[in-house]
């Protein structure tokens, strides 16, 4: 009988690993961890909670927190390993670590039983108030425009500063040949 308990414990402990092994991948790889509070949350709540993370490449994960924090040692929610208590749900975050903030606080603020704890965003360690502020922010793609577009202004100014300045030079220099030839 004592051989079944020690079979079964076996189990467990290698469930353990691989989950541990599967946390610590995700932590990893994601660019976003928003960690937050469930308590109350219906099992069709947290679902639908999935799904709109799932419409921004993410997900949400509730695990125990002794396999959160030893997953996360030795990557970038490292940072975040001592507020795994209470009930701790993780939303990971592959794509846009932005999106992953707006969707988590937009389902928050429908769902007042969901509350943020904090995050791990592109490696760093963030407050309730930095998420949120973070949020605000345009997706990627504006943002990435935005810069393409500034970039690109100081470009066509040089460029025309350039051509004004040849210009100004092609001039000067036909007014000097009318000069002697009129001369």
């Amino acid at each position: 009988m004592s051989l079944g308990k020690e079979e079964g414990n076996l189990i467990t402990k290698e469930r353990k690993s691989q989950q541990i092994a599967e946390l610590s991948e995700k932590f990893s790889k994601s660019k976003a961890v928003v960690l937050t509070e469930y308590k109350g949350l219906t099992v069709s709540e947290v679902a639908e909670l999935r799904n709109v993370l799932k419409e921004a490449g993410a997900e949400y994960k509730v695990v125990k927190n002794t396999l959160s924090s030893i997953a996360a040692k030795g990557t970038p929610a490292e940072p975040a390993a001592d507020l795994f208590v209470g009930p701790t749900g993780i939303a990971f975050g592959f794509e846009d670590a932005i999106a992953v903030a707006k969707k988590v606080l937009e389902y928050a603020a429908k769902n007042e039983k969901l509350k943020v704890k904090s995050g791990i965003i592109e490696g760093r360690l963030c407050s309730v108030d930095e998420i949120k502020a973070m949020s605000k922010l345009p997706p990627k793609p504006v943002l990435l425009g935005m810069l393409a577009g500034a970039m690109q202004a100081p470009a066509s100014k040089l460029a025309g500063a350039l051509n004004a300045t040849i210009t100004q030079f092609a001039y000067a220099l036909e007014a000097l040949k009318s000069k002697r030839a009129n001369g």
